[in-house]
């Protein structure tokens, strides 16, 4: 084996190597034509080492509960005089500042293309959507909100996050996640005070 692979095995970032290499392998060859060896080879490691980091090959993708994670916890971080709202944008901003950075930019615009086209990943990304959902209204719930008011806004944040990550990750777009995310939530803020 050459010294230059062997070295690559050991290098920091298997992760992020491993999900780059993922991208790449799904967008050249669709998701359901790529296996967890092609993926473990493209990044210069092993399948064992995959299996470290990902349980299978679609969470490459969807990065584990590392988000819902984030986001409950920073819900529980916001200021105690903060409005439900205002507690998830807070929560929103803390996740764009933490994951939604610009070197990720150009990343989640393949992503999103390489999830429209397999629906496989589609539900994937819906079944992470309501999760990340489920952990705001959670969170909201032990800082005290009423169960229908965490439910609101929590789905309001929901759909004004996916509205910010579908802009933000455009590539001619070039302002930062959480100042997307602020747009989006006001717009959806006003649009249901409209209905």
């Amino acid at each position: 084996m050459p010294y230059t692979l062997l070295m690559a095995r050991w290098q920091p970032n298997a992760s992020e190597r491993l999900a780059l290499a993922a991208l790449e392998l799904f967008a050249e060859r669709g998701y359901e034509n790529t296996t967890v060896i092609d993926i473990a080879q493209r990044a210069g490691l092993t399948k064992s080492t995959f299996f470290r980091h990902f349980s299978d090959k679609r969470e490459v993708l969807f990065g584990g509960d590392r988000m819902t994670g984030l986001l409950g916890e920073a819900v529980v971080a916001a200021p105690a005089t903060a409005t439900p709202l205002e507690t998830v944008a807070h929560a929103l901003d803390a996740v764009g500042r933490e994951v939604f950075t610009p070197a990720r930019r150009e990343f989640s615009a393949q992503r999103r293309t390489v999830i429209a086209a397999s629906p496989e990943l589609r539900e994937r990304e819906a079944l992470k959507g309501l999760a990340l959902t489920a952990s705001m209204t959670d969170a909201l719930k032990r800082r005290g909100v009423p169960d229908l008011a965490s439910c609101v806004a929590a789905e309001l944040g929901a759909l004004a996050f996916k509205i910010a990550y579908e802009r933000w990750s455009d590539t001619a777009n070039d302002d930062d996640f959480s100042e997307v995310m602020r747009r989006a939530l006001g717009e959806v803020q006003a649009a249901s005070a409209s209905c």
